[in-house]
């Protein structure tokens, strides 16, 4: 089989490349090139932002084509100029318009899509991946569109998935700070379960569209998963949202915050999908434990700063204000 990933060198699409080579996939991947292929993949080196980017994969017929990108421009040009016989589009939960509600389906109503090209931040990102699906839906007869939930393990650049194992694992005082509500809905799907579903899905040509994420289940109860893969005997000390605003401590990711938890009711279940249909097609997931220790090796290995939680200064200047 020929698959041809436009990316395939940044962090799902290096593990979808895997999982392609793997099953035996003759495989090629476009991109800039600037990380190093998995071994066995061909490289065709191309910016996705200059007009004639796909012209050296453009007269061949591929088996299929997975597409990882974010930007419309690129996504209609692709699904309008490559010749496949099936596409896969990796979307996002992002696309949908509300998040409060619990597990929601692919019926649930997306936002509007956007109208430009190129989004110009990561604030206009849920539009630009509903203008992906519009370009895939509007040129390809058979495709697979998968809206992926949050994604952990290894190689989890964002440290979302990785920061609570590692601050169980490197605690600065007797306890861990965690977000105030222990019932937080959460759901993560490890890298590797949904590289190796979207492989599954080129192969068979799967049709239609999915959410792909893993099963739900308490922030407490994911801490707890934590502690126990950082073999930490720390204890889980909730700080109050009051506190945590006074300190400048954020949500979900970023600089200076705590993630896998919102502190918007609108915003409760973002991270929660109905996952029934993909589960009928295939999608195994992992015990959470096992993405949570997979993350936890690479937060110790890692080469590039966390993008999530706190530094251990300012832990322990959030646990004084608490103290105090």
């Amino acid at each position: 089989m020929r698959l041809l990933i436009l990316g395939g060198t940044a962090w799902l699409g290096g593990a979808v490349t895997r999982h392609a080579i793997a099953a035996g996939m003759d495989t090629t991947c476009l991109a800039r090139g600037s990380t190093p292929l998995p071994p066995g993949a061909r490289l065709v080196r191309a910016d996705r932002d200059q007009p004639d980017a796909l012209v050296e994969v453009g007269g061949i017929t591929w088996d299929a084509v997975l597409d990882l990108t974010r930007q419309p421009g690129h996504a209609r040009r692709a699904a309008q100029q490559l010749r496949a016989r099936h596409w896969v589009l990796v979307s996002s939960a992002s696309v949908y318009a509300h998040f409060d509600q619990p597990a929601q389906g692919e019926e649930s109503a997306t936002l509007d899509p956007l109208t430009d090209d190129v989004m110009a931040d990561m604030s206009a990102y849920g539009p630009a991946k509903v203008a992906c699906e519009q370009a895939v839906l509007d040129a390809r007869e058979s495709f697979t569109i998968v809206r992926a939930g949050l994604i952990g393990g290894a190689g989890d650049w964002s440290g979302r998935s990785g920061y609570y194992p590692w601050r169980f694992r490197h605690p600065t005082g007797a306890d861990v700070l965690v977000p105030p509500d222990l019932g937080f809905p959460t759901a993560l799907i490890d890298v590797e379960d949904l590289a190796a579903w979207l492989v599954h899905c080129a192969a068979e040509r799967v049709p239609g569209v999915f959410n792909a994420t893993g099963p739900t289940i308490a922030l407490g109860e994911l801490l707890e998963l934590a502690r126990t893969v950082a073999h930490s005997s720390a204890a889980i000390r909730p700080a109050s949202a009051q506190a945590l605003g006074a300190a400048g401590v954020s949500d979900w990711m970023g600089p200076m915050s705590l993630p896998l938890w919102i502190d918007d009711p609108l915003w409760r279940y973002f991270a929660t999908l109905d996952t029934g249909r993909a589960r009928v097609e295939g999608l195994l997931v992992r015990p959470l434990a096992e993405t949570l220790a997979a993350a936890l090796d690479y937060e110790e290995s890692r080469s590039v700063p966390r993008q999530a939680g706190l530094t251990d200064d300012e832990e322990r200047r959030l646990r004084h204000l608490l103290e105090s």
